[in-house]
């Protein structure tokens, strides 16, 4: 059985949590710097154990995720680096591989991406390893990460894609969702009713396409009669800009993440000139 320790009880390590304490080979163990959060999760979770500390939870775990915001993070590297040479998994956004490898050191880290549906265990989770990581802790990592959804090893550098396509997307598709059930409020069913039959659409809509295989574009064609009332709808979208808008949300979030993940790397340089 791998004894994983979790650093954070929040939406997300807290959703992992859950997930791993419900399977027979994940021993897993929590803590949370805010008691009542850690007290409640245990409460909630009889298969978990909290630690009463960082170093604690370390010396009694196999691998570490760290599940704390990345202002929190930096403040917390002193206890962390009790955990050098272990097995280290780290979902702090906009915190590069290399960020954490130079505050604790080690052969095997990962990096998770997931996003919001962590809570259901439906996440998109990115994942990418450090160059010397072995095959062992590769497998294990990437177990972690599919106990809450679907799971997609990426180089580490396309994690800033990911965020737009994924990450910051899942709001785009609410967005979406609301849209199309304000249009169909304005046409006359009623705006809880429109999102229920939206959101039945989006879920067909992802069905089909997984099912053949098919291109997205070969499907929208499919839908679209000539003279029909698709073929008017999507002339409506062309129009009003709506793939380009789509487009340019991505690298927006794209250049965003860059900015975020340059300046933390910028913090290590800095570090290493004074030091």
């Amino acid at each position: 059985m791998t004894k994983i320790g979790i650093i954070g009880c929040g939406n997300m390590g807290g959703a992992i949590a859950s997930a791993l304490s419900n399977r027979d080979d994940f021993s897993v163990t929590v803590f949370d710097s805010y008691r009542p959060t850690l007290d409640s999760f245990i409460k909630e979770h009889s298969n978990a154990e909290a630690a009463s500390s960082i170093s604690s939870l370390i010396e009694g775990s196999d691998y570490i995720l760290i599940a704390v915001k990345p202002q929190v993070l930096q403040t917390i590297y002193g206890e962390l680096s009790l955990a050098k040479g272990k097995n280290i998994i780290s979902i702090a956004a906009g915190v590069p591989i290399a960020v954490i490898d130079s505050n604790i050191p080690s052969d095997n880290i990962a990096r998770f991406m997931p996003n919001i549906a962590a809570k259901i265990s439906k996440a998109v989770t990115a994942v990418a390893f450090k160059a010397s990581a072995s095959e062992e802790f590769k497998k294990t990592a990437f177990q972690v990460a599919s106990a809450i959804g679907d799971a997609f090893i990426l180089d580490e550098e396309l994690f800033s894609a990911f965020i737009g396509i994924s990450g910051s997307a899942i709001a785009f598709v609410f967005e979406f969702i609301h849209a199309l059930a304000m249009g169909g409020t304005e046409v006359g069913i009623p705006y809880n009713k429109s999102v229920d039959i939206v959101r039945s659409t989006l879920i067909s809509a992802c069905a089909l396409q997984e099912s053949t295989g098919k291109n997205p574009v070969e499907l929208m064609s499919q839908v679209c009669s000539a003279k029909g009332t698709t073929i008017m709808g999507m002339d409506a979208l062309y129009q009003g800009g709506f793939d380009g808008t789509l487009v340019n949300a991505v690298t927006s979030c794209y250049r965003k993440s860059v900015e975020l993940e340059k300046a933390a790397l910028e913090s290590i340089r800095k570090n290493k000139k004074n030091d």
